[in-house]
């Protein structure tokens, strides 16, 4: 049984390719092209591993929170400064001020509320066989 674990800031760098990730420890990660635009909230494919990025004004630091991540070890999620929120169906948590996150059926929905929000939102939704990159946009 894996725990919710808060997140520590992480460090971001938006670049024209992609978003890279500075974890606590030192590594990195990158995910790979412009994410999507998304008005409001985002209903992530089911069955995807979604990561929630919330960057502060300056886009160089943020958040990173995993949604319902079961496989990654709680030791490994601390190091790092990823948090991880576990839900079930029907369940809903606020990941950020202005974020939340909510499990509908096998999907994960993440909604922003750009009115509570400094920064910027990108959800990552991916697996083995695809890679999703949205950003939430406030609507128009």
């Amino acid at each position: 049984m894996r725990s919710d674990i808060p997140p520590d800031t992480v460090g971001v760098e938006l670049v024209d390719g992609g978003i890279t990730v500075e974890y606590v420890d030192g590594r990195e990660t990158f995910y790979h092209g412009v994410p999507e635009p998304v008005e409001g909230s985002i209903r992530a494919p089911p069955g995807k591993d979604v990561h929630v990025l919330v960057t502060d004004p300056s886009k160089t630091e943020g958040v990173m929170t995993y949604v319902n991540d079961r496989k990654t070890h709680d030791d490994i999620l601390r190091d790092s400064g990823v948090g991880r929120v576990i839900l079930e169906s029907g369940e809903e948590t606020q990941l950020f001020p202005g974020v939340t996150a909510a499990v509908e059926g096998h999907a994960v929905v993440v909604t922003a509320d750009h009115e509570a929000v400094d920064g910027r939102v990108f959800v990552f939704a991916e697996d083995s066989m695809s890679e999703h990159r949205y950003e939430l946009v406030p609507e128009e």
